[in-house]
């Protein structure tokens, strides 16, 4: 997962984003993705965690492919969107009432796959007969 927020200050403020300095909420993305069941769907798991940025994690809502990877429309100094005005709705309709900055996502994951190699040791453990 991203660096962990540190803050800015220790006063509170209206916006959370005001105390945030790493926007973190905006540097990565995540999708939602089927249960893997067979030993195909963790093929195709091992294939995507293959690709720089991406990391697959399990939380009580299902799986998800996590992609570690900036929105490019932050601007420095301090993180903030660029295109403020005109950013995408799901943007706009991101809640921060309980994000990040209040405990890092990664508390609630069951399951965290940070590369390929880890991954497999996890499908070796669980198909017996992996290698075959």
């Amino acid at each position: 997962m991203p660096e962990k927020i540190r803050c800015k200050t220790t006063r509170q403020a209206d916006n959370k984003c005001d105390l945030c300095t790493s926007s973190l909420c905006c540097t990565y993305f995540t999708q939602q993705i089927d249960t893997p069941r067979s030993k195909y769907d963790y093929e195709h798991l091992l294939w995507q965690i293959s690709h720089e940025h991406v990391k697959i994690y399990k939380d009580d809502d299902g799986w998800y492919l996590l992609v570690t990877t900036k929105c490019r429309h932050l601007v420095e100094p301090g993180g903030r969107c660029g295109i403020y005005p005109v950013r995408p709705q799901i943007c706009r309709d991101h809640d921060n009432d309980y994000c990040e900055y209040d405990q890092p996502a990664e508390d609630g994951w069951e399951l965290y796959f940070e590369d390929y190699d880890s991954l497999r040791a996890y499908c070796k453990k669980r198909f017996k007969r992996w290698e075959r």
